[in-house]
């Protein structure tokens, strides 16, 4: 934004510099041409007055004093030449006079007619000057002077003024620049900001908030809305940790006493019934670390420091035999395959709550006798979990709805369930650095897969 400030301010400006510029330039390179010109018509009036009367009389010896004089001053030539276009005065060289255009004019003032004024131009588009001014004696034309005068004098007047401009413009420019940088300083405060304020909220901290007293007025009521917004998601959010850490907390007493009316079943049950107890009991560790980790979620206390290198395989060939009796009822076989170790940099519970949500799904999706498959890779970013099942699967522009809160597919609304498990999915996978993908395989149903980042790429 403040490269586009910048743009704004300071193309006018130098628009404007340049015509004003241009036009001030233009004019002073006249001026200076015209009083160049004025100055030898002046010289060469009264040449012509001394011409005259050396012409009548026969004799150049004042004329080539005065013409020696002004030469030696101003390194000016004058010379006369005669009604037949000759030089009139042998002794002082004058190479002018074999010049096109110097001959022209010396034959025009022969004929009784002054010549023009050169036209004005650039100063490095006119070279020495030459005048030609008729000699008359009652009206008949009895000769010409010539003058040959160098315009180093007035070129170097012009670019020096030019020099001149250009200095000014720049001064101005660079003045015009301190001012935008300054004032788009000013204008960009609130905004830098609410940038920082912004990334601080993106990164937990709820109390990022922008002080509204610096800045234009037009951007006071933007930060009023965003501190506001900023006080109601800070609501929000804690509302929601307190929630969890209620919920959380609330579900610890009844899964203890769960898990200890379990171990005194066991001990009645004795070796009977010791597989069945094992698995409850795994399945109640397995809901402890959950809730753990639904508690550092809530306290914010999640970091990468707490993540831990998990062999992929072992975790999905877990999760399928603790969902085999749920699949059984429906005569559904969930089957494991894929790469022996896949380790990757991850919290384990989360990968666990996501994959649960995500075989629910597919069980929930999949026609009796069906079967799912669990499998595990690498890839070039890291490792891939898949499952794929064989139910109705999605169409083409509803894949990209899949993980939508409450998203459901028209076809399935009779099915029980309240369109989460891809979203909760894909909130899980984010707060350990994973993503969640879905796609249509060939064959029909759906696959949704986990890409994880690799042990070692943090």
């Amino acid at each position: 934004m403040r490269r586009r400030l910048i743009i704004v301010f300071l193309v006018p400006l130098v628009l404007v510099l340049t015509v004003l510029g241009g036009a001030y330039a233009w004019s002073t390179a006249r001026s200076v041409q015209q009083e160049f010109y004025a100055e030898q018509l002046g010289d060469l009036s009264y040449f012509t007055t001394t011409a005259r009367q050396a012409l009548l009389s026969g004799s150049t010896e004042v004329f080539d004093g005065e013409a020696q004089r002004y030469r030696e001053l101003y390194g000016t030539r004058v010379v006369i030449v005669d009604r037949a276009g000759h030089q009139w005065t042998p002794d002082v060289a004058a190479p002018q006079l074999s010049r096109p255009e110097v001959d022209a004019q010396i034959k025009l003032a022969l004929s009784g007619r002054r010549g023009e004024l050169p036209q004005n131009v650039l100063p490095w588009q006119f070279s020495d000057l030459s005048l030609v001014e008729p000699v008359f004696d009652g009206g008949d034309v009895i000769g010409a002077v010539v003058m040959s005068a160098s315009v180093e004098v007035p070129r170097a007047e012009i670019s020096r003024q030019w020099l001149l401009i250009v200095a000014v413009a720049a001064v101005v420019i660079a003045a015009g620049l301190f001012i935008v940088f300054r004032l788009a300083g000013w204008v960009l405060r609130p905004v830098r900001r609410l940038d920082h304020a912004m990334e601080a909220m993106e990164r937990g901290d709820m109390d990022a908030r922008i002080a509204d007293d610096t800045g234009p007025a037009e951007l006071h009521r933007m930060i009023l809305m965003f501190n506001r917004m900023a006080d109601e998601i800070e609501r929000v959010v804690a509302r929601q940790q307190e929630f969890a850490l209620n919920a959380s907390h609330e579900l610890r007493n009844p899964l203890n006493a769960l898990l200890l009316r379990v171990e005194v079943l066991a001990a009645d049950l004795g070796e009977a019934g010791a597989a069945d107890v094992e698995k409850i009991r795994e399945e109640g560790q397995r809901m402890t670390r959950i809730l753990d980790t639904l508690l550092g979620f809530a306290r914010g206390a999640v970091h990468e420091s707490d993540f831990e290198d998990v062999d992929l395989r072992p975790l999905i060939e877990r999760r399928a035999q603790a969902w085999r009796e749920v699949a059984a009822r429906r005569s559904i076989a969930l089957r494991t395959a894929g790469i022996a170790h896949a380790l990757a940099r991850v919290d384990e519970a989360v990968v666990e709550s996501a994959l649960d949500a995500v075989i629910d799904n597919a069980v929930k999706f999949s026609p009796d006798e069906a079967g799912i498959e669990l499998s595990v890779e690498r890839t070039d970013d890291g490792c891939r979990i898949a499952v794929r099942d064989h139910g109705p699967g999605l169409e083409p522009e509803e894949l990209e709805q899949a993980a939508d809160r409450f998203w459901r597919s028209a076809r399935n609304q009779n099915v029980p369930g309240s369109g989460l498990g891809l979203a909760i999915a894909m909130d899980l996978l984010r707060s350990v650095g994973g993503r969640l993908e879905v796609d249509s395989p060939d064959g029909g149903g759906l696959r949704v897969s986990f890409l994880l980042p690799a042990a070692g790429e943090r």
